[in-house]
């Protein structure tokens, strides 16, 4: 089967496992763990910033990122399809006491007009607006690659209006493939990261909050909080930093296969797709059918593919698709839409 759901699907190899079984561990609750603290450390130095936090997910990575940060009644610009909006279960509400205000946009990319009206005015009867948040690449939008130069540009809007900025960093290394940019030149842009390892990266579990020490040494106590602490999690942290050294330096191959899948699907005349959100592993489509019955047909063949939103669907590549797997998706992709009824 190839499954074109998620890159979250990757699956350690006998490699990764093996550093996995061979890690040094300690218990990371103590600050004792080998493995952990040899990974916090080169997280945190790629990216030019203090200090780094392993937590178990994203979710938690970006949520303690923003609870750090925000007080009860603060309020988070974000994009209206960002992973913090529709995907985190209101976290922020919960945990933060905060709200998040979105934008909606075409592709993750705020115009100045919008982020100065959605900042809101020092009366005690607002929220106060605290931070503006970013997800790149960006999900929701196909994965599209937020520009160094913006990013640059919002990073002083921001900095100018005694705002934070986070980076929602779930396929930062994507991001990174697609523009030659180093995590330096990012980490210099955000007041704070969440770096995840378990999508194109292929680790199993696990992201970074990235920030200053001061920042870090917050997050530790609502990592806590939320039951994120580990003991012997050096176990997990082989596999990034396995990751690191064998998998993340190729992430540019899963842009190949992206682009190789869409370019072939857009040639069909039941298929529309916005060619230049491809950008990245991520392919976004729409086809002249129902959801559910080319899913069905696809997987009839072979093939697992999702939808996104309504009416589109997402086919996303990772180190363990092959070439030769994305063309025969494209083919069976085409094939199910010339089936009749």
């Amino acid at each position: 089967m190839i499954d074109l759901r998620s890159d979250t699907l990757t699956v350690p190899d006998e490699r990764m496992r093996e550093a996995m079984a061979r890690a040094a561990v300690g218990d990371d609750i103590y600050g004792e763990d080998p493995t952990i603290n040899e990974l916090q450390t080169r997280i945190a130095d790629m990216f030019g910033k203090e200090a780094a936090l392993f937590v178990p997910s994203g979710t938690m990575g970006n949520q303690i990122a923003l609870a750090t940060q925000l007080r009860s009644g603060d309020e988070v610009i974000a994009d209206a399809d960002a992973h913090i909006f529709h995907y985190e279960n209101a976290a922020t509400s919960v945990i933060a006491r905060a709200q998040i205000y979105a934008i909606k946009t075409s592709d993750g990319v705020f115009s100045e007009e919008d982020l100065v009206a959605a900042i809101r005015p020092n009366a005690y009867y607002y929220p106060r607006t605290t931070m503006v948040a970013v997800e790149n690449t960006h999900n929701r939008h196909g994965g599209v690659v937020l520009s160094t130069e913006y990013l640059t540009w919002l990073s002083e809007f921001a900095r100018s209006r005694g705002l934070s900025l986070h980076c929602d960093g779930a396929r930062i290394w994507n991001a990174i493939a697609a523009t030659g940019t180093t995590p330096r030149q990012y980490g210099s842009i955000f007041t704070s990261m969440s770096v995840c390892m378990s999508k194109g990266a292929g680790a199993p579990v696990g992201s970074l909050v990235i920030g200053s020490a001061e920042l870090i040494e917050e997050a530790r106590r609502w990592r806590k909080l939320l039951g994120g602490g580990m003991r012997q999690a050096g176990i997990l942290a082989a596999a990034s930093l396995y990751a690191l050294d064998h998998i993340v330096p190729n992430l540019s191959e899963d842009h190949v296969k992206a682009a190789l899948f869409a370019d072939t699907i857009s040639h069909h005349p039941n298929v529309t797709i916005d060619r230049w959100r491809v950008q990245s592993n991520l392919v976004m489509f729409k086809v002249a059918m129902n959801d559910t019955d080319i899913m069905n047909r696809c997987e009839a063949h072979g093939v697992r593919i999702a939808p996104i939103k309504p009416g589109v669907l997402r086919a996303v590549f990772h180190h363990q698709i092959s070439i030769q797997e994305a063309e025969t998706a494209a083919s069976v992709v085409m094939q199910a839409l010339d089936q009749t009824a």
